[in-house]
């Protein structure tokens, strides 16, 4: 192991000398698309099993829970929605809740008056407007309380089967390292990538940036040595070359810890997260 992994490095050290003097040719709109969507397929590859990281069960469900998971990680949702759910099952149910038991409820998701407030509108919109479902299309759901863009194209994509681009903070800050665009607004970033793949492509896609953005390609210390598009990133070397030492920098499945569902699909490799007040529940917080 000792003598694979430096050799690793120096493999991946080859391709990005390779990767950077190319780099001082400004990369074409043809070179640019070729590579957004090799960086796909790898990821594909990678998590093959990439999926909506919020336990759901129906459209409603998946709604609710999207609009919760606002500042806050979806393991923390997925700990606070099975009472939620058991408590206001439909949305005639939420529309009539009493905002303080409501808000005691998902007081662990943070901003619970406000998310509150979202959650009761909504709901008693969906009751008045589209006779208490769901609705499929985009145009209808940003009209609910509480309900942008980034919501909209989880429920469409995850619940309907409606091809849409989730723009997190996870997927800014990726597709901006792998230069596909410099854009800041959300939705300009959303307009940007839809351009670079086809339609059919952009809720899988979401997913699996989603993924390496949470596992591998974090925030403020990336894993580069341990990352498998590592010659396709122009920002290799940000964080972490060292392959040993990235390993250790390698959250949930991929470092051995509990996903964020605590009901995650069939063929998820990793364990399921803890639920709410039990005695594992903050290791797997630690996880996060």
């Amino acid at each position: 192991m000792g003598e694979q992994a430096p050799a690793a490095s120096r493999k991946i050290a080859q391709k990005r000398t390779k990767a950077t003097k190319k780099a001082s040719v400004p990369e074409s709109r043809l070179a640019l698309v070729r590579r957004a969507r090799r960086i796909n397929r790898e990821l594909g590859e990678v998590y093959p099993y990439a999926h909506p990281e919020l336990d759901f069960r129906n459209p409603f469900e998946l709604l609710v829970a999207t609009v919760l998971s606002a500042q806050t990680t979806d393991l923390r949702v997925n700990q606070t929605t099975p009472a939620l759910f058991a408590q206001y099952p439909a949305p005639e149910d939420m529309a009539a809740a009493v905002p303080e038991e409501l808000e005691q409820i998902i007081r662990p998701t943070g901003f619970f008056r406000a998310k509150a407030r979202s959650l009761i509108g909504l709901s008693t919109a969906l009751r008045d407007r589209f006779d208490g479902e769901v609705p499929g299309r985009l145009e209808d759901l940003v009209t609910l309380p509480g309900v942008g863009r980034k919501t909209a194209n989880v429920v469409l994509g995850n619940a309907f089967g409606v091809p849409g681009i989730t723009v997190d903070t996870h997927f800014g800050r990726l597709v901006r390292r792998w230069k596909w665009t410099e854009e800041e607004d959300p939705e300009k970033v959303e307009a940007v990538v839809a351009d670079l793949f086809p339609k059919s492509e952009w809720t899988m896609l979401s997913h699996r940036v989603i993924f390496h953005g949470r596992r591998i390609c974090h925030a403020r210390k990336p894993a580069c040595g341990a990352c498998p598009i590592a010659p396709l990133c122009p920002a290799y070397g940000e964080g972490e070359t060292d392959p040993e030492k990235a390993k250790k920098l390698l959250k949930y499945e991929m470092g051995g810890y509990p996903g964020q569902r605590l009901a995650p699909p069939p063929d998820f490799p990793g364990r399921p997260a803890a639920p709410l007040g039990t005695g594992d529940a903050d290791a797997t917080e630690e996880a996060v």
